[in-house]
């Protein structure tokens, strides 16, 4: 695996879009989209679906 191709850690989140690029809090890319409005739409499910797994984390 290239450090490009690891999974997403929790420190990595909440990801963020800049243009068509996703990004790391730390700014680091990890996708690109078509365009900013998928860019936009694939971080917020990144992060809810990181919201949930860390609320089931929790309630464990």
């Amino acid at each position: 695996m290239t450090k490009n191709d690891a999974p997403l850690k929790p420190d990595d989140f909440p990801v963020h879009s800049d243009k068509n690029k996703i990004l790391t809090t730390s700014g680091q890319p990890v996708a690109s989209a078509k365009d900013e409005k998928t860019a936009d739409e694939i971080a917020k499910r990144l992060n809810a679906d990181e919201d949930r797994q860390e609320e089931d984390r929790w309630s464990a």
